[in-house]
């Protein structure tokens, strides 16, 4: 069974929720503890993980650093996440596989994720990134043409446009990694957001939404089931209410309606929920929401959301 597994933001950040070297391994390691009996089912995995803090962490890097160091642009900082992250998930995993007695490689690629040029998104920046401005700060950077907004009363982030994913540039290649065994980490953060134009692929200022990334990459490679594994064990109806019930099972149908009814938040379920529809819909296979330490039941129908067509 060919498996896309899409790590939520909860994977990659230590308990305090900051992101900090150690943290971060801490957190990957509870993480590939629970994904290392899919690999003894000899399942073709491929890892997703998502950005979450640490292009924030990078952004920030780049302003503290700008009067000295050239600071990089925002795909570039998606494809230094890329490697950063995928070589402490590779060798995590690979060291986990070892200590259970399985043999079995590990590879990272580094993977360009296509938008639209015209998609809306890029006229209305709506993904919050990096450290917090003073309201001065915030009018000198508008000035210079970058989108900011006040952030919960918080101070000023910069915010860039969150395209929605159309291609995996790179989805052949792992596919036919995945045809020789490997466990293979992809489509990072989303992937590097590129657009097609006649010269060649170009990078764009933008960080693409990893379950809906996951989810494309889920559909051009044929796979056979879609897990997102976010911070909850299931999604939940009338979230935050007296009313809260968990969301077991639904159709791809029944799903749409909860998502006009509102029940899932922006930027929290609610993309977790439409990847899910768009991958079920293309394949016709089931997709599964749930947190890491469940896992296991939740592929035996006993936690989590199962996403039906």
């Amino acid at each position: 069974m060919r498996v896309v597994v899409a790590l939520g933001g909860n994977a990659l950040v230590g308990r305090s929720g900051k992101t900090t070297y150690k943290g971060l391994v801490l957190a990957i390691k509870r993480t590939v503890r629970q994904l290392a009996f899919l690999v003894r089912r000899k399942h073709e995995i491929v890892l997703v993980f998502g950005s979450g803090p640490q292009v924030g962490a990078l952004v920030l890097q780049n302003e503290l650093a700008k009067n000295k160091v050239s600071p990089m642009p925002l795909d570039v900082l998606d494809a230094q996440l890329q490697g950063e992250v995928g070589y402490m998930l590779e060798q995590a995993l690979s060291n986990e596989l070892k200590s259970i007695g399985v043999r079995r490689p590990v590879v990272s690629v580094l993977t360009q994720t296509v938008v639209e040029k015209k998609d809306p998104a890029f006229r209305n920046p709506s993904k919050p990134i990096g450290p917090f401005y003073s309201r001065k700060e915030a009018l000198s950077m508008g000035k210079k043409g970058l989108s900011v907004t006040e952030d919960a009363g918080r101070g000023y982030r910069r915010v860039v446009p969150s395209p929605n994913p159309i291609k995996i540039v790179e989805s052949k290649v792992i596919s036919s990694i995945l045809g020789i065994g490997a466990v293979v980490i992809a489509v990072g953060g989303g992937g590097i957001p590129v657009v097609e134009t006649k010269k060649g692929f170009l990078g764009v200022e933008a960080v693409v939404d990893k379950d809906l990334a996951a989810s494309r990459l889920g559909i051009e490679i044929g796979a056979d089931l879609l897990v997102i594994l976010t911070a909850v064990e299931s999604a939940f109806l009338f979230f935050g209410s007296k009313k809260q019930k968990p969301l077991k099972k639904a159709s791809v149908s029944e799903a749409k309606s909860f998502l006009l009814q509102n029940h899932f938040a922006e930027g929290s379920m609610k993309p977790k929920i439409i990847a899910s529809c768009k991958f079920v819909s293309a394949t016709k296979k089931i997709a599964i929401i749930t947190c890491p330490g469940k896992l296991s039941l939740a592929l035996t129908g006993k936690a989590g959301t199962v996403i039906v067509p």
